[in-house]
Formats: structure tokens, sequence, C-alpha cells
């Protein structure tokens, strides 16, 4: 089992607040239409489903509101039209930011996002000005328990095919192939374990400090800005906080 990992810096931590559930679940129900979409209502055969509906149990995602929103899918293919624009740019001081979204209105998101940006002190950049700065891994967090045993959880996790484990002081980091993310997540599911967090995301290479308080405000206020937008699916940096 590796040593250390700056997992705390997955993603810009959401507060846990009515507001930041009701956008975390209006993500995550769009990410329920495309999967369904894609392949589906059945999560036995669509394992894109399968994952959106982990991804929406492990943040508290009521089964009926699930359920819903996939019968909703399921009866609306037609109208479901969300689209998967990504963009990159730079923070205060160069921190590398890497946004996601899931929109039906490109223009709308473009503008949210290049203000995010500009007010936080950064600047919208180029595809692939930064991703390269990124790898993009499945990763699976597991809240450390009394009832979880170290070694019977890496065993699980590298018989199902995940490349490496890290443990923290709270917590454990299952990381797999973007591939054999579902399997891995899957076979610990099967096995028992409940998740923090399980999805594929883009763990940074690098980390970068900020030291100037005020670059950190700007940082926070452009991470802020961008969890305000409904369209804003995730955001990855390497801001070292």
């Amino acid at each position: 089992m590796s040593g250390h990992s700056k997992f705390a810096n997955i993603k810009h931590k959401k507060e846990k607040n009515d507001a930041a559930r009701g956008k975390i679940f209006t993500v995550i129900g769009r990410e329920l239409a495309v999967a369904v979409k894609a392949g589906g209502p059945d999560p036995n055969s669509n394992s894109r489903l399968r994952d959106a509906i982990a991804k929406a149990k492990s943040n508290n995602m009521p089964n009926d509101t699930i359920d819903k929103a996939i019968k909703r899918a399921a009866g609306n293919l037609e109208g479901v039209n969300y689209e998967s624009i990504t963009y990159e740019g730079y923070g205060p001081k160069g921190i590398a930011i890497i946004v996601e979204t899931l929109t039906d209105n490109k223009n709308r998101s473009a503008a949210d996002v290049r203000s995010a940006f500009t007010k936080g002190g950064g600047n919208m950049g180029t595809t692939g000005c930064v991703s390269f700065m990124f790898d993009e891994k499945g990763q699976i967090i597991i809240e450390k328990t009394d009832e979880i045993d170290a070694d019977e959880l890496e065993m699980a996790a590298i018989e199902a095919g995940a490349e490496d484990i890290n443990e923290e002081e709270d917590s454990f980091e299952v990381i797999t192939a973007p591939d054999d993310f579902s399997a891995v997540r899957e076979a610990l599911e099967a096995a028992g374990f409940e998740f923090a967090q399980a999805e594929v995301t883009m763990l940074p290479q690098t980390y970068t400090t900020l030291t100037d308080e005020d670059d950190i405000k700007k940082m926070n206020r452009l991470l802020d800005l961008l969890d305000e937008s409904d369209d804003v699916k995730n955001v990855y940096h390497n801001w070292d906080e």
C-alpha cells in the first residue's frame, strides 16, 4: 500500500449545505440522463448508468430521486440533449485548472466559465494547455472505519484490477485505469465496501502552492464562481490547498 497521497485536492471541496447539495443533484441528474440516452434505462446492461447511480448514492441522492431521473430521461429521450464541453485555463500564479461542463447551452457555459476565470484573477486558455499536467484515473475514496481491514481492502482492490492504493489518516484511495474503474468499483461494492466518492477524475501530476493572501482569495473566488454554475460538472486544479 502506497504512502501519503494528496487526494484532498481531487476537486474543489463543496460545502455540505442545501445549496451545494442542490447543485450536485442537478449535475448528477444530467449525468443520469446522458447515461440513459447513451445506453438505455437498465443499469444491468448499461455500465455508464451503473457508475452514475453509484455516484448519486455516494452523494446521498435519495433512491426515489434517482429513479425519477432515470424514468424521466427514458420517457423523454428526444429532449435529453446535454453536451459535454471541457475548458482549460490558469488561475493566479499559473495554477492549472480544468473545467468540465454538461450543458444544453454552450454559449451560456462558455460565458460563465470565462467570467469566473476573469473575476478570479485567471484567464481561459486553449484546449490542451494544462490537461497534459493531469492524469485521467478512476478514483475510489473509502472512509476508514473500525470494520475495514486495510490488508483485506488492498487485496480485494488489487485482485479486481486496481493500479494502486494510498492510505491517508482517515481514508483510503483506490486508483484504477479509466477503463478498469467500473469493474473495480463493482467488485469492491460487492465485497461490502462503501464509498465516500467514486468516479473517473483528473489527478494533477504536480502541485503549486499560493503564499500571497490576495492570490488565495482570488483562487477561492474563481472556484466558488465555477461551483455556482449549474453547467459545471467538475473542476480540477493543481493548487496545493
